[in-house]
């Protein structure tokens, strides 16, 4: 026994040696590099200095909002050093090459499937000329105006995830799904038994999204899906170190039942969307089900994403809603589902946001979670305010994710001077993204009042008009401002100093966030 302790130390004395020698090799190394660098120290400085100068160039002549150059230009200057060599590494904010000539190229294959909805526009424009400009700027962009399409609002999760599962259990021939974030519990364990007893003959697809999930979902749980028999892609996949910038994230919720059935809307799937567990109390969030016409523009959404980093489908009409609901669809007027992606330049979900404020004469009513405005989303908000619109925003009352929740009260003094009147959700956490005027046009999607989703993430919503929607959202903002608290001027005036510059030095850095 003595002699296999002895052995056992010797083995183990011999390997400390062993480390201790390559340690002091590997820290004589750094000193003797260290030592030869510090005569060329100017010229390094010189170099990373240049460097930073053309970053900062770079920033200023970009397209990027006036906000972000900001927020980039300043670190950089502050710190001429190493500000470049930051910006090269975590400063681009364009999807990956690859992600974008994949998903371009799945974008012009499905092309040939959208119809123009010009002639409904033009019926639009008959009643509300702005409206319609709105409608025609969609248009161009591949969303269409659809008509005979029927569509139920759900104020809460808890009300939309039975229908859904009611919904799923009729499915005969294929279900979509793709959400931003999916965690195992009630509401998911709930779902993932029908899919599974729906793979043997059902075309059962999902895209999740990866950073979304990191903390969420096992590594390789896309693995999992697949030999459950469920297509399974998992987007735009976290790699450590190697991806530093992993900005442009999948925030969409889509899910399409058999062409002719789809949801949307602020709800993913875990439980405090169910109000299961919720850590940040009542858990307010909305969702609309198209039943329709309309349903085809989300499939192509879907089919989008998939067939960019999937190629299944060489034709898509054996998806479009009348192959499996050849009855006519109900009519209960109009409803026009769109996207935004951050791999062009075009900002549609702002642009959406603020031609219906622009538009409104009456009132404007907004639910978000976040309120993390640009100059330009500022404006239109507070002009609105001045021209006599009732302009109402409804944010959380119980923070999610504390500093973003100092951010957007940062945001309320210059609102509050304008006359904007801000409620926060006494309950809890308010997850909606939802926004309605006039008791004309409401939209209902997964676009938050912030930087990431108006400019980074993929997005997805639901423009109503002259449909039941409308009136129910309204209904629902007016019913929930009653648990409210309001937030009046004088709670924002006087702060403390620190307070002041606080939220000076958050609202500089915002667009980083």
């Amino acid at each position: 026994m003595k002699k296999v302790l002895k052995k056992i130390l010797g083995v183990l004395t011999s390997r400390a040696v062993i480390v201790a020698v390559l340690l002091m090799i590997q820290l004589g190394w750094m000193g003797f590099v260290l030592v030869r660098l510090m005569r060329y120290s100017v010229w390094i400085t010189a170099l990373f200095t240049f460097l930073s100068l053309v970053a900062v160039a770079y920033v200023i002549n970009s397209k990027s909002n006036p906000s972000v150059k900001l927020a980039w230009v300043v670190p950089i200057l502050a710190f001429p050093l190493f500000g470049g060599l930051l910006y090269l590494a975590v400063g681009g904010k364009r999807p990956k090459r690859r992600m974008r000539r994949a998903l371009e190229k799945a974008q012009s294959e499905i092309q040939p499937y959208i119809a123009s909805g010009k002639e409904r526009i033009e019926n639009v424009r008959k009643e509300q000329p702005h409206l319609a400009g709105q409608m025609e700027y969609l248009d161009k962009r591949g969303y269409p105006l659809y008509a005979q399409t029927q569509a139920e609002y759900f104020p809460l999760g808890d009300l939309n995830y039975p229908v859904i599962l009611e919904e799923l259990k009729k499915a005969e021939h294929y279900i979509f799904l793709e959400y931003f974030i999916i965690q195992e519990g009630t509401m998911w364990n709930g779902i993932l038994e029908i899919l599974k007893e729906k793979a043997a003959g059902v075309d059962v697809r999902l895209i999740y999204d990866d950073v979304g999930n990191l903390f969420k979902l096992p590594a390789g749980y896309y693995r999992t899906m697949e030999e459950c028999g469920i297509q399974c892609i998992c987007f735009n996949p976290f790699i450590p170190f190697w991806s530093m910038v992993m900005n442009n994230r999948d925030h969409r919720k889509i899910l399409v039942i058999d062409g002719h059935t789809a949801f949307t809307g602020g709800i993913n799937l875990a439980d405090e969307y169910i109000n299961v567990g919720s850590k940040f109390g009542h858990w307010k969030d909305t969702g609309v089900v198209l039943r329709g016409e309309a349903v085809w523009s989300l499939t192509l959404m879907f089919l989008n994403m998939w067939n960019a980093f999937r190629p299944t489908d060489q034709d898509l009409n054996q998806y479009r809603p009348r192959v499996w609901h050849p009855a006519p669809f109900a009519d209960d007027g109009y409803v026009l589902p769109y996207a935004d992606t951050p791999l062009d330049e075009e900002i549609v979900a702002e642009n959406v946001y603020m031609n219906l404020i622009n538009g409104a004469t009456k009132y404007v009513y907004i639910f978000t979670p976040y309120l993390i405005t640009d100059h330009e989303m500022t404006t239109c908000l507070c002009l609105a305010a001045q021209r006599g619109v009732d302009v109402r925003i409804m944010t959380p009352g119980v923070p999610d994710k504390k500093t973003v929740y100092q951010l957007t009260r940062s945001h309320y003094p210059e609102l509050l001077d304008n006359g904007i009147r801000i409620y926060e959700y006494t309950p809890g956490f308010v997850h909606a993204k939802c926004l309605v005027c006039d008791d004309q046009v409401a939209t209902v999607g997964t676009i938050n009042f912030d930087y990431r989703s108006l400019y980074l993430h993929f997005e997805c919503g639901t423009i109503h008009y002259r449909n039941r929607v409308v009136r129910q959202v309204k209904e629902d903002f007016l019913e929930t401002m009653e648990k409210c608290r309001q937030v009046t001027e004088y709670q924002t005036e006087g702060l403390p100093l620190r307070k002041e510059i606080y939220y000076a030095v958050l609202r500089l850095f915002a667009p980083l966030m």
